[in-house]
């Protein structure tokens, strides 16, 4: 028996990284997969962003556990396309119990494009993180069974960690605050349903958004920054692998987090404790 048995999860940016992990993980417990994707370049990012072929092999990698998913292309940013996707979903499993909203960018050292920078990251960052829990929301509510929404926040949502004060850093950073206030909002307004809402903030974590060609010659160029206090590992670890994420966002999606709702959960080595 698995902890999400007949579970279904709606979780966005599932196309590699951290919401791939969490698609993988969370079918190994039981639960069926919506899983979104934008599957695109938004030209403001400094990496490579994720493909169609990123997205299908998260379905393969969900199916190779026993796992049932269907995956969609759409961009949180517009709301009728991640509606649409969700609809899908919905025709195929029924439900939603949990909504992981994941979909992020890190937009923060690309000095092209500044201005927009700005606006991508909170669009995809706050924006897109309300899109989807609003699009999930009238039906979790309708169906009376509770329910859990959890966001992907970041240390960067709970303190002054940051590279720069370029547009895009900005942006991260305030997004990842902003989607604090939205989920103290919703957690109060919501629990008379029986639906809980957290945030997870992890720390510095291995996926593709950090570890590509261009960050790596940004620490290349500024050997200080990576260097600071603020970017060190208190634990003297390497960077978090995703599982170490998923493995949080499983329990918080589980009955066992029953009455957990309102709470900013670190997963971050000790960055906030310093």
């Amino acid at each position: 028996m698995g902890r999400l048995d007949n579970k279904v999860v709606f979780i966005t940016g599932a196309a590699r990284g951290q919401g791939r992990s969490h698609a993988i993980r969370m079918a190994e417990e039981g639960a069926a997969i919506i899983a979104v994707d934008i599957c695109d370049q938004i030209p403001s990012v400094f990496y490579p962003m994720s493909t169609k072929e990123d997205l299908d092999e998260t379905v393969e990698l969900v199916r190779g556990v026993g796992g049932r998913i269907i995956a969609e292309v759409a961009d949180v940013r517009d709301r009728d396309a991640l509606e649409a996707a969700y609809k899908l979903g919905i025709a195929e499993f029924g439900h939603v119990d949990t909504v992981l909203a994941n979909a992020g960018i890190m937009p923060v050292i690309n000095e092209g494009a500044q201005r927009q920078a700005w606006f991508d990251g909170i669009d995809t960052m706050l924006t897109g993180v309300w899109h989807t829990m609003e699009v999930a929301l009238p039906g979790m509510i309708a169906r009376g069974q509770g329910g859990s929404i959890l966001i992907t926040s970041s240390a960067a949502g709970l303190g002054s960690i940051g590279l720069n004060t370029l547009p895009g850093q900005a942006a991260y950073s305030a997004a990842k605050h902003g989607v604090v206030g939205l989920m103290r909002l919703y957690a109060s307004q919501l629990a008379v349903h029986g639906i809980r809402v957290n945030t997870v903030h992890p720390g510095g974590t291995a996926t593709p958004m950090v570890i590509n060609d261009g960050y790596r010659a940004f620490v290349e160029e500024f050997p200080e920054i990576a260097a600071g206090p603020k970017f060190q590992n208190p634990m003297h670890q390497p960077p978090l692998d995703p599982i170490n994420v998923s493995q949080t966002m499983v329990f918080l999606a589980s009955d066992d987090a029953k009455y957990i709702t309102g709470v900013t959960l670190s997963v971050d080595a000790g960055y906030m404790n310093r």
